[in-house]
């Protein structure tokens, strides 16, 4: 298994790290949410205090989830005011499979389309539809924000191997300290 760009390959195998550490983006489990057509649901908390969860379409860099939205989103405020944001990619399969991640958020405007929006679109739905659903909103003027995660921390769960709450079998056989 080769790590995604712009990362080091972690010294321990990904599936026996402990929850948090950014390692974990590296195990099968997160690459496959990575890759897939699941949406991403971003939580933030917007001025008044009180979270919120949107759901998005993402793109993966290989460091960074990038999420685009267009100006004027009232989700662009929140998250400059708060950038610290949660993000669930998760399948529902059986048994369930969850990537978490936490950072900071970093969001830039973008003049025109943002190409990871174009990327997103094209993994969602094909080629093809992707560039037809890019085409309808791409008219002149047109704005958007580019919000990026680099996670800090990192949850994967597989109801198997990985349970909530729990490390990993070998992490939990792991003798404890003094």
């Amino acid at each position: 298994m080769s790590a995604p760009s712009g990362t080091a390959r972690p010294e321990r195998e990904p599936m026996t790290l402990p929850q948090g550490d950014v390692g974990l983006l590296h195990s099968p489990v997160a690459q496959a949410l990575l890759r897939s057509t699941e949406l991403a649901r971003v939580a933030y908390v917007v001025g008044d205090g009180t979270p919120r969860v949107f759901p998005m379409l993402f793109h993966w860099t290989g460091t960074e989830l990038v999420l685009c939205t267009f100006a004027g989103a009232r989700k662009i405020a929140a998250i400059r005011a708060r950038p610290d944001i949660a993000v669930t990619i998760d399948a529902a399969t059986t048994p369930p499979e969850v990537l978490l991640l936490r950072g900071r958020a970093v969001v830039t405007d973008v003049e025109g389309i943002a190409e990871e929006y174009r990327l997103a679109h094209r993994r969602y739905a094909g080629p093809e539809q992707g560039d037809v659903n890019v085409a309808a909103v791409d008219h002149p003027g047109v704005r958007m924000a580019r919000i990026a995660l680099r996670p800090s921390w990192v949850g994967v769960l597989d109801f198997v191997t990985r349970l909530p709450g729990q490390a990993p079998p070998e992490v939990r056989m792991e003798p404890a300290g003094p």
